[in-house]
């Protein structure tokens, strides 16, 4: 559940297009036409802000190659910026392997590889009849944090809804920071580390809020006498190796046994020789798979390492394929599917609120997120949508009654799957009109697409977890 890419979420002024592009893309610019960057960002606003729907030039349905086709109109006129763009510690190894660049978060990403189209990417990564694969994503731009002291865990609590004090040693989970009106500010892992910190990741779209909020929140402790601190981890490389041969590709390269680190669990070890490393059982998307923090001066040579092994299909793989992974695996967007408007209950994430933190309701926006639980009252509820022929479903068109031709919700994420063939979405409808099957439609306008409300996910997920 992490922030997606947003064409303007860096906030980024276009200066100048990018001119070392290859033959290939050299076509697809000159096939498409040169728009200015006023006239291209224009276009762009009006699309979903989710690069994976991006690919689907007016809507259509995904063929083999389309999302490159559009990709390459916007992201491949790659622009400078008269803002600060940061570059994570990969982005040479980046533009090494032909990486399309965006600026997402104030970084400086890779979208997508050469000529591996997003969906090949996606289709690479899980696992499709007989083919393991796995695929490595930079994900250094999310914003790691230790919280030290004595009061860490009291702090932590005051400001999720997870239960940090029950988790064992080791042992991270998926929580939300809430405001005082019970909605998410941000979701992120936390894990309850034996070296004395807790060491959470969260959302790189979130950093400006999310940093400050803490260290204010921590300052304010230590007024009150409690001690507590909040140590971001700046440039420090974040490595996912995502993919059914993960656990081969990794088995006998660490210092510690693999088999024994489960969903959810981390340990610090030795990877490829490199020392220091925290591994994390988790990812996003969907598959088995763990997330690797790294000395940033070593992180090029991990994942040089890992391209080079042998153990397993191994290749680079950017946002594209990770939004539409995630999207298959039902996992939430931040800024798309969840906000500060939308509730961990309406967004069917009741399980991150932990047991014991109900009871107490001692967390922001406890009152309102508790009452919902307990009296079952939450209007709107986060569903999927699979669709036929035609269309992927768009964020923020509305989702209309049939009979009565009602609004009744909306969608807040879509895409054409890779991995299922089918147009698939995510919308918040009414309750009434959230049950499984029932058939509903996008307005598109001109046009409507009919969709069927789906369970998600929408592919199985395979998180390791311990034998029954």
């Amino acid at each position: 559940m992490r922030s997606g890419v947003s064409c303007t979420a860096s906030g980024a002024k276009l200066t100048k297009f990018r001119t070392d592009l290859g033959p290939q893309d050299v076509r697809f610019v000159n096939e498409l036409g040169q728009l200015n960057p006023d006239q291209l960002m224009e276009y762009v606003r009006t699309l979903q802000n989710n690069v994976y729907t991006l690919g689907v030039e007016e809507g259509k349905m995904m063929r083999q190659g389309a999302l490159q086709r559009f990709a390459v109109a916007f992201f491949q006129r790659r622009f400078t910026s008269s803002g600060n763009i940061k570059r994570t510690c990969l982005y040479e190894l980046h533009t090494q392997n032909w990486a399309k660049m965006v600026p997402f978060a104030g970084y400086e990403m890779p979208v997508q590889y050469g000529d591996h189209t997003i969906a090949d990417s996606a289709v690479h990564t899980r696992q499709v009849q007989f083919l393991k694969h796995v695929s490595i994503f930079d994900v250094s731009h999310m914003l790691q944090t230790h919280i030290t002291g004595k009061d860490r865990v009291e702090f932590i609590e005051s400001l999720t809804t997870a239960d940090v004090q029950g988790l064992q040693d080791n042992q991270g989970t998926l929580s939300v920071f809430t405001n005082e009106r019970g909605g998410i500010r941000d979701d992120l892992i936390v894990t309850k580390t034996n070296l004395g910190y807790i060491y959470m990741v969260t959302n790189a779209g979130c950093i400006d809020k999310d940093l400050p909020y803490l260290l204010e929140k921590a300052e304010h402790w230590r007024k009150k006498g409690k001690d507590v601190e909040v140590k971001p981890l700046e440039g420090r490389g974040l490595v996912a190796v995502q993919g059914p041969e993960m656990a081969k590709l990794l088995q006998g390269e660490t210092d510690f046994d693999l088999s024994k680190l489960y969903f959810m669990h981390s340990t610090i070890g030795t990877v490829l020789g490199i020392p220091d490393c925290r591994v994390t059982r988790c990812g996003y998307t969907g598959e088995d798979g763990v997330e690797i923090s790294v000395d940033p001066k070593r992180a090029a040579e991990l994942v040089k390492n890992l391209l080079q092994s042998k153990k397993a299909k191994v290749r680079l793989a950017g946002l594209g394929a990770r939004d539409a992974l995630r999207l298959e695996a039902g996992l939430c967007l931040y800024g798309s599917d969840i906000d500060e408007n939308t509730t961990p209950i309406e967004a069917g994430l009741a399980f991150v609120v932990a047991k014991r933190r109900r009871q107490a309701k001692d967390f922001p926006g406890a009152e309102k997120i508790v009452s919902q639980l307990e009296k079952k009252n939450w209007p709107k509820r986060r569903v999927g949508l699979i669709a036929g022929s035609g269309r992927a479903p768009r964020s923020h068109l509305p989702v209309i009654d049939p009979n009565s031709k009602a609004v009744v919700g909306v969608v807040t994420s879509g895409c054409p799957s890779p991995n299922l063939k089918k147009n698939i979405g995510m919308a918040y409808v009414d309750r009434p009109d959230s049950k499984t099957g029932k058939e509903l439609l996008v307005d598109f306008g001109s046009k409507q697409l009919k969709v069927t409300v789906a369970k998600m996910p929408f592919v199985q997920t395979t998180y390791y977890s311990p034998p029954k």
